[in-house]
């Protein structure tokens, strides 16, 4: 879409992603960054029982899974490259496990909004699969969303506001890194390494 045709308004509606890749704090500095991306909120999806709290999830008996939900602008950004980002900024090849982080809820899922993000999530892990881009088959699990629990507030922009924490700086920063180095194109902030 042109920049005029935005200006008009003329522009096709916002979509939502529900996308879990481990820690969420990960996945919402990930894809706070991005173009098109208008908001990322996390919490919690998948699980059986109504309103789950951190400490609750953290104990993997909840069955919910640390998720973020999207809200993008497909003008912008598609489910599809928002799924090829997913895919390089985790590793989907390990069941209910990333790096350190372990148990269902850090499991890889994209908990689907209608068939067709469906059929492009398949369409997508069956190409990556293909290209044999990873070393294991993808696990990542397809489901149907259901319902989506905003995480506690202290969750908001982690990464963020906590940049001197360890975890941030062993585990996120070197994933925001990546995604600088891969995707700059399609950083929302010019990106200059040397600065």
């Amino acid at each position: 879409m042109s920049q005029d045709q935005s200006k008009t308004g003329f522009s096709r509606q916002k979509e939502v992603a529900t996308l879990g890749g481990g820690c969420f704090w990960c996945t919402e500095a990930v894809f706070s960054e991005l173009k098109g991306v208008e908001k990322v909120e996390p919490g919690y999806s998948g699980g059986a029982i109504s309103n789950p709290t951190y400490e609750k999830v953290s104990n993997g008996k909840t069955g919910h899974a640390e998720v973020v939900q999207i809200t993008f602008d497909p003008s912008v950004i598609s489910f599809e490259e928002i799924l090829e980002i997913f895919f390089t900024m985790h590793d989907p090849t390990t069941l209910n496990r990333q790096g350190a982080d372990v148990g269902t809820q850090y499991r890889s899922v994209i908990f689907y909004h209608n068939n067709e993000q469906k059929a492009i999530a398949e369409k997508v892990i069956k190409e990556i699969n293909g290209a044999k881009i990873w070393n294991a088959s993808i696990v990542t699990q397809i489901e149907p969303f259901k319902v989506f629990y905003k995480a506690e507030d202290y969750h908001d922009e982690y990464f963020k506001r906590n940049p001197e924490k360890p975890y941030c700086q062993l585990v996120i920063a070197p994933k925001i890194a990546k995604l600088r180095q891969h995707y700059r194109e399609k950083l929302e902030k010019p990106y200059n390494p040397s600065s």
